[in-house]
């Protein structure tokens, strides 16, 4: 009976936290900003964006595998989906109590479905660095260790896995977005690492009324408008506080389940598809980095060039089983 009474009352206490996260997540700045030294800086939090109940058994998954991390201090996952059942986001939770180990996983609820929350400032958090990722992509934790490592070196810049890039298009006179192989302005948030610090900016201004605050404002109205380009903003906010641009990090294995080129379907069709798709995203979200540029009266995005790596072994080729492979590869 003792025992039957316990697993009842830890049901429900997982079940009040859950809705505790329901009714504190309407006013994320309400918390001050806190100093950073009283933060950990030998930790890092995760935040997972989550929405799509498809995709809930691959969330748990990835969810697990960072509260494994020896450097993780938590893990929250932020649901944007606001029609999604309670009970659904209930059973998710008790899941990963029972059967997750390591740093402590919350399902947060959010009260909002704008891109916006997912850099919301949370009273939960106390560790100086967030990773903020998105609920398909895998990474290995050898590379999850080395971009926190890199963070903590450079406390001030976004590092991250994924990158892209800002340009000038001399034609139309007009900003872009755009990829570039030997250099880039912009990480997104399919995995990035940054200081708490920049939520409070992102979300918060600094909270005095300034014209600077009034502008963070009309970028965000930006982001909900166009429900795109949260990540960019980011971009912008932490260019306007450094010197320099972010940090691209080598990944040993990562797998990015949302890649639309792990489609199925015939060849010649989903290339069609693709091709169009991807102009029209490239398109919304110049448009993004055009009002962003309207609105600032500036452009603080930062060019960098080349990705920080592990290690570098030999790069030579060497012939292997009639084939040609990088000779660290071979048997020594």
């Amino acid at each position: 009976m003792r025992i039957f009474f316990f697993f009842f009352f830890f049901i429900l206490l997982s079940l009040n936290s859950l809705v505790f996260s329901l009714r504190t997540l309407s006013g994320p700045c309400k918390t001050l900003n806190p100093n950073q030294r009283a933060l950990r800086s030998d930790q890092i939090t995760v935040l997972i964006n989550g929405f799509s109940e498809s995709r809930i058994h691959l969330l748990r998954s990835i969810a697990s595998t960072y509260a494994s991390f020896p450097s993780v201090d938590s893990v929250l996952i932020l649901w944007g989906n606001t029609t999604t059942p309670l009970k659904t986001l209930t059973e998710l939770s008790n899941n990963l109590t029972f059967y997750s180990f390591g740093a402590q996983i919350s399902v947060l609820r959010q009260s909002t479905q704008s891109l916006n929350a997912r850099f919301f400032p949370r009273p939960s958090i106390t560790t100086r660095a967030v990773a903020i990722c998105d609920d398909d992509v895998e990474i290995d934790r050898e590379s999850f260790e080395f971009a926190f490592k890199i963070w903590s070196t450079h406390q001030e810049s976004m590092i991250g896995f994924f990158a892209r890039s800002h340009d000038f298009d001399l034609l139309k006179k007009s900003w872009i977005y755009s990829v570039h192989y030997d250099k880039y302005s912009i990480l997104l948030t399919k995995f990035m690492i940054l200081n708490t610090n920049y939520l409070y900016k992102y979300s918060c201004g600094s909270g005095s009324g300034s014209d600077n605050d009034m502008k963070m404002v009309k970028l965000r109205n930006v982001v909900d408008e166009m429900m795109n380009c949260e990540d960019i903003l980011m971009n912008f906010v932490v260019s306007s506080e450094v010197s320099s641009g972010p940090i691209l990090v080598d990944a040993k294995k990562l797998r990015d389940h949302g890649d639309s080129r792990n489609q199925n379907g015939e060849e010649g069709e989903r290339d069609v598809g693709l091709s169009s798709r991807r102009r029209e995203h490239r398109k919304r979200r110049g448009d993004c980095i055009r009002e962003f540029h309207k609105v600032l009266g500036r452009m603080p995005l930062k060019y960098s060039y080349g990705k920080v790596v592990n290690s570098v072994g030999e790069q030579g080729l060497c012939e292997k089983g009639g084939k040609l492979v990088l000779c660290d590869e071979q048997d020594l």
